[in-house]
């Protein structure tokens, strides 16, 4: 009894395929991520010079805690820094890899 529901929407093919230039705006946004993805970079650079000051600080006065964090800062802007040069190659890497799922 299901079954004249089921046949229509397996009948149904989508296809994907991404366009900038596609939609207005296309350009603009792909000026807006471009810019988003410097003012990144930029605040990763300011994360991991305040991080290095601050675990030279600590690492001098002889404050664990200060260098832990300092330490810690300048990791996790260096991964920031990572995941932000690798953000289109990850993305375009899953897309390719969903486009291939039949």
């Amino acid at each position: 009894m299901a079954a004249w529901w089921a046949t229509p929407m397996l009948a149904m093919d989508v296809q994907l395929q991404p366009n900038p230039g596609g939609l207005p705006g296309g350009a603009v946004l792909q000026q807006l991520t471009n810019g988003l993805g410097a003012w990144a970079l930029v605040l990763a650079l300011a994360g991991l010079l305040v991080g290095a000051g601050i675990w030279a600080l600590g690492s001098h006065s002889q404050n664990y805690q200060q260098s832990f964090t300092g330490r810690r800062a300048v990791l996790v802007s260096g991964v920031a820094a990572l995941l932000i040069g690798a953000a289109p190659a990850l993305v375009n890497f899953f897309f390719h890899m969903g486009q291939e799922v039949k």
